[in-house]
């Protein structure tokens, strides 16, 4: 059973990543609820880690492995009481997980049909059965922070442009990397290149 994997991101579709583990290559099938997280979370390397649900897929006379992956526990650990439900498989869990976990967990515990029709593949007979089985069991998932990936673009942008200048001015990538990194943890409001690079500059000039 695979639990977690990591590797280089070499490919990226609409709902798939495909991993180089160092010549082997697996494809893994990424929840669009978790898809807006992966640039965020890529390593400096381009690699990214993530837990990872292993089944087999049975098709007429073959089992096909299939693994579905997750940044966080949190995110796993719903997916798992999803498929809980009647008729609602990991293939067809993956399709209708395309909101953010908080909101559909949200809408579970207030009953809201509409909400979860709006799911693909969830009509309202299987809306109501969602509700049935999981009301009052998925709170702990609505207190998820949502994820604002234009944000963490902005961010990532940012960081890429001063990184750029810091190494035109000679700066050693991973002492440039560092500086940008402590500069983000102290102020992840910063909106502009030219406003990280001030920081940095503050920084470095701050008595150690």
């Amino acid at each position: 059973m695979i639990s977690r994997i990591s590797g280089k991101i070499t490919e990226k579709g609409a709902n798939y990543l495909t991993l180089d583990l160092g010549g082997l290559s697996y494809e893994v099938l990424i929840p669009a609820c978790v898809m807006q997280g992966i640039d965020a979370n890529l390593m400096p390397d381009g690699k990214i880690s993530l837990l990872t649900y292993h089944y087999y897929q049975v098709d007429q006379s073959k089992s096909v492995p299939v693994l579905i992956g997750f940044l966080h526990q949190v995110e796993k650990d719903f997916f798992e009481i999803f498929i809980t439900v009647s008729g609602i498989g990991p293939r067809a869990a993956l399709k209708a997980l395309n909101k953010p976990i908080s909101s559909i967990a949200k809408a579970i515990d207030e009953g809201d049909l509409f909400s979860l029709k709006s799911l693909p593949g969830i009509g309202e007979q299987r809306a109501k059965e969602i509700i049935a089985k999981l009301q009052n069991k998925v709170g702990k998932f609505g207190l998820i922070q949502d994820r604002n990936p234009v944000e963490k673009n902005l961010a990532r942008n940012i960081a890429e442009e001063a990184l750029d200048v810091l190494l035109q001015l000679e700066y050693k990538k991973p002492e440039a990397q560092r500086m940008i990194k402590n500069v983000l943890d102290n102020h992840p409001k910063v909106d502009s290149t030219e406003a990280l690079l001030n920081l940095v500059y503050k920084q470095k000039r701050l008595p150690k």
